[in-house]
C-alpha cells in the first residue's frame, strides 16, 4: 500500500524518476529482492541534485517573497550494528531526532501537514509513521491501511513519490526532501498540492539508521 500510494503521488511529480501507477496486485505478485521484500517494496537508486538556498530571515527576502523557516531541527545517532540493537521495528535515531526538532519547534506531531520521510524500503515508511509520532508504535499498517497518509489524510506523507518513486539519489535526497516541503508550504505543489499546508517535515536516515535528522518547516 505504500508503494502505492508512492507511485501515485510520483505520478503527479514532472521530476520524478518512476512516474507510473503501480497497483496493490502488481506489488505483491513481484518478486521477491530480500524476504519479505518484493520489488516494488525497494527505493529506486537514482542520479539527481538538489539546491537550497539557506540564509537568515531578514536577508530571505531579498531572494523570494515567499521563504519557508526552518523552525526545528534534530539530530541523532545509534549503532551500526543491527545485532547491537534491542528492536527492529522502530529506528531510535528518527525518534530522538523528531523529539528534538518537535521540542525546538514548538509543535507536536499533530501539527505537521505534510512529511517527506525516508522510505528506502516500504517498511521504513511504516516504521517512520510510528517513530515521528503519527501514530502509535505497532499501529503504522493500520494508518497507511485508513488512508491517513494519503494527500488528504491526517497527514501526507512522500508528496514526491518518495524515494520509492521520485528516486533516491543518496547524496541529494535529503535536500530533494526539503524541496518538495517548500514547494507544499508555498502553494507550488501543482496536482499533488496538499491544502492549506502551513507545517512541514523531512526525516532522513543513513547508515542502516545509525544517523538521522529531522526539520520541521513553517511557511512565511
Amino acid at each position: 500500500m505504500v508503494a502505492v500510494k508512492n507511485h501515485h503521488h510520483g505520478c503527479m511529480n514532472p521530476k520524478a524518476h518512476m512516474q507510473k501507477e503501480v497497483s496493490l496486485e502488481k506489488a505483491m505478485a513481484s518478486r521477491v529482492i530480500a524476504w519479505p521484500l518484493k520489488l516494488y517494496d525497494c527505493s529506486l537508486i537514482t542520479d539527481g541534485a538538489s539546491c537550497l538556498i539557506l540564509t537568515k530571515p531578514e536577508l530571505a527576502k531579498t531572494y523570494t517573497d515567499s521563504p519557508v523557516h526552518i523552525i526545528g531541527s534534530g539530530q541523532a545517532s545509534d549503532t551500526i550494528g543491527l545485532y547491537e540493537r534491542d528492536v527492529y521495528t522502530t529506528l531510535n535515531v528518527g525518534r530522538l531526532a523528531a523529539a528534538e526538532a518537535y521540542s525546538m519547534a514548538g509543535v507536536s506531531p499533530a501539527d505537521i501537514d505534510t512529511a517527506e520521510v525516508h522510505d528506502c524500503f516500504t517498511i521504513a515508511e511504516i516504521v517512520a509513521y510510528e517513530d515521528l509520532g503519527f501514530c502509535k508504535p505497532g499501529a503504522g499498517g493500520q494508518f497507511i491501511e485508513e488512508g491517513q497518509s494519503h494527500i488528504g489524510g491526517e497527514v501526507a506523507v512522500c508528496t514526491s513519490g518518495g524515494l520509492k518513486a521520485k528516486g533516491h539519489p543518496v547524496g541529494a535526497t535529503g535536500t530533494a526532501q526539503a524541496y518538495e516541503i517548500y514547494l507544499q508550504l508555498t502553494g507550488q505543489a501543482g496536482k499533488r498540492q496538499v491544502a492549506d499546508a502551513e507545517v512541514g517535515l523531512t526525516h532522513n536516515v543513513g547508515g542502516l539508521g545509525a544517523t538521522g535528522v529531522v526539520n520541521v518547516y513553517k511557511r512565511d
